[in-house]
């Protein structure tokens, strides 16, 4: 089982049985694709009230409102967004929380991944390794992404550069240094799949498009963490999600 604990940037995910097995999850960090500002790469905020308990972490503001329930292998997530801009959000607009080991004075070294060898993304051959800070895009959205970009560049791309290896499904893993356990973050509608920024960040964008001005759109996710590798992680994801 798990609790969950509040921090400066959202919630963390802590397992009952290891206190040392934390993941952190802050809301939120880029917008993509004309998602909440106009632009094809704008920074997020993270300065949102929480009310967190051991159970429940919730959030509820600025057309904005996330939940996350405590299970048995992590948390439940619930993101419902309000588009409140003067302009209607494009199919490929989206949101970037980041999800992390965590600030220097709380981090849970386990799960930092220096060596770039322990956190996959789905591809077409299943999981395969996250090796630097490339980004890998929804193979869905790919064809209607592409063309937003000048001769293959976007701006964003002199830090996360575009690669043809699309992701699969929206999931990025990381097992454990230290011990047979396993971390995720998942939601049911992605953008892209991307990681290994300074804070050993695993970045998996909320794809919030298409939404006119005044509509709302709920996304569904999960956090994981339990005992286990990165294929039973897959596995659950699999469950999660079909």
């Amino acid at each position: 089982m798990v609790k969950l604990g509040s921090w400066e940037r959202g919630f963390y995910v802590e397992s009952c049985e290891r206190p040392d097995m934390r993941v952190f999850f802050w809301f939120y960090e880029w917008h993509m694709f004309e998602a909440v500002c106009s632009g094809q790469h704008t920074g997020g905020r993270y300065n949102f009230s929480w009310a967190v308990t051991d159970e429940k972490a919730v959030t509820d503001e600025d057309g904005f409102r996330v939940e996350a329930q405590a299970v048995e292998d992590g948390a439940a997530l619930s993101l419902t967004i309000t588009n409140r801009s003067g302009h209607d959000w494009p199919e490929m607009a989206g949101i970037i929380p980041c999800f992390n080991p965590g600030p220097q004075h709380m981090r849970t070294k386990t799960w930092m991944d220096e060596d770039h060898t322990r956190t996959f993304f789905l591809g077409s051959d299943g999981l395969e390794r996250l090796e630097q800070r490339e980004i890998h895009f929804n193979d869905r959205l790919r064809p209607v992404v592409d063309p937003l970009s000048e001769d293959g560049t976007f701006v964003f791309s002199h830090k996360w550069p575009p690669t043809d290896r699309n992701a699969q499904g929206g999931v990025i893993i990381r097992e454990a240094a230290e011990g047979n356990w396993v971390a995720g973050i998942a939601w049911a509608d992605f953008l892209s799949a991307q990681g290994h920024n300074p804070w050993y960040c695993m970045h998996l964008s909320v794809c919030v498009g298409p939404l006119k001005r005044g509509e709302s759109k709920t996304v569904k996710g999960r956090i994981y963490l339990f005992e286990g590798d990165g294929e039973a992680c897959l596995e659950k994801y699999k469950r999660d999600f079909g």
